[in-house]
């Protein structure tokens, strides 16, 4: 794609050089060539950026100044994001390569076109693969799954039967879909547990993605839903009957108990641990290893935007600081009355 085709989609200010120029990828400063786009978003980095051999280099606004630079150059508000959106533009798709001989599909399931199904993979009755999406070797799909256009499914991925799948939604190896829920009875006159009903679905709603080993479970009696360009990190696990909202991030180690919500554009830091039944508000941010125990509701009400809640139970992070400085004072002065004594 030329730099002009790119702004046309993508917005922007060409201040320097041709908009004819050919890009074909996203590089590191260290590594660009004519054909690469690189990225700056302070002083040094853009110095960096325009003394590489970048064909285009992408700013904020007054970096370029004093620089010289023989790069076209286009100045954005947000060049990350400009960088990362250019980087998908610009990214070769694979050619679809059909039903390998060693796959197994079941003659009731639906294949739309340019689908790739891969060695050893099976798809089970009544799916449906939509459009152009790709299922890679060793993965196990479901008897009714649906999954819809442009999804990337990676190898030993395993769907269980009547998930649902949006469109352009990546799984990463590992990734196990509709499991049962942990969901038991405990007789009190023997002690012995009987699994509660795990007869629900799963719906994944559209860009979703879900990182390498990561695990969600089918509702017990109704649905689990991951909302609309959620990210899921690696080894995170969301329990049965959880509703999560669109553009939540959930970063590695999270562990989400069952019926559990979580609002819209909330984040979970690593090894966040939510337990059964908490209400997340949208927006939230919790820090790594936060905890938000069973039945509780966590909001921003009545806090600043982008306050972030920290350690078990979750509170705001300044509240945190604060009993923290408070009990290394008190320590301090412990430890002094003890010296004299």
């Amino acid at each position: 794609m030329t730099v002009g085709e790119l702004i046309e989609q993508l917005g922007g200010a060409l201040v320097q050089g041709s908009a004819e120029t050919v890009l074909v990828g996203v590089s590191s400063p260290a590594a660009a060539t004519l054909s690469k786009i690189v990225f700056a978003e302070d002083v040094a980095s853009g110095a960096e950026a325009l003394a590489s051999a970048a064909g285009l280099v992408v700013l904020k606004p007054g970096l370029r100044a004093g620089v010289a630079s023989s790069a076209a150059i286009l100045e954005i508000r947000d060049p990350r994001l400009w960088f990362a959106r250019a980087a998908k533009l610009l990214a070769k798709p694979l050619p679809p390569a059909g039903i390998h001989p060693s796959a197994i599909v079941d003659p009731s399931a639906q294949i739309a076109a340019a689908v790739t199904v891969g060695p050893c993979a099976v798809v089970g009755a009544g799916a449906f693969l939509g459009a152009r999406t790709r299922v890679e070797a060793g993965t196990v799909i479901g008897d009714g799954v649906r999954i819809g256009s442009d999804c990337r499914i990676y190898p030993r991925v395993v769907i269980y039967p009547g998930a649902t799948l949006g469109d352009r939604v990546v799984l990463h190896s590992g990734v196990v879909l509709g499991a049962d829920g942990f969901g038991y009875v405990r007789d009190n006159a023997t002690g012995r547990y009987s699994q509660f009903p795990q007869q629900g679905t799963l719906v994944l709603e559209d860009d979703v993605e879900i990182g390498a080993n990561s695990t969600v479970d089918r509702g017990a009696l109704e649905e689990t839903r991951i909302g609309r360009g959620t990210k899921i990190d690696n080894l995170v696990h969301v329990g049965h009957n959880c509703q999560i909202g669109s553009d939540v991030i959930l970063v590695m180690g999270t562990g989400i108990s069952g019926s559990s919500t979580v609002g819209n554009n909330a984040v979970l830091a690593g090894q966040v641990g939510i337990g059964d039944h908490v209400n997340i508000g949208a927006g939230v941010i919790l820090g790594g290893q936060s905890g938000v125990f069973n039945g509780k509701t966590l909001t921003n009400e009545g806090h600043k935007p982008g306050t972030i809640f920290f350690g078990t139970p979750a509170r705001p992070l300044p509240q945190v600081l604060r009993e923290q400085a408070t009990l290394a004072r008190l320590a301090r002065k412990k430890q002094g009355l003890g010296t004299r004594d």
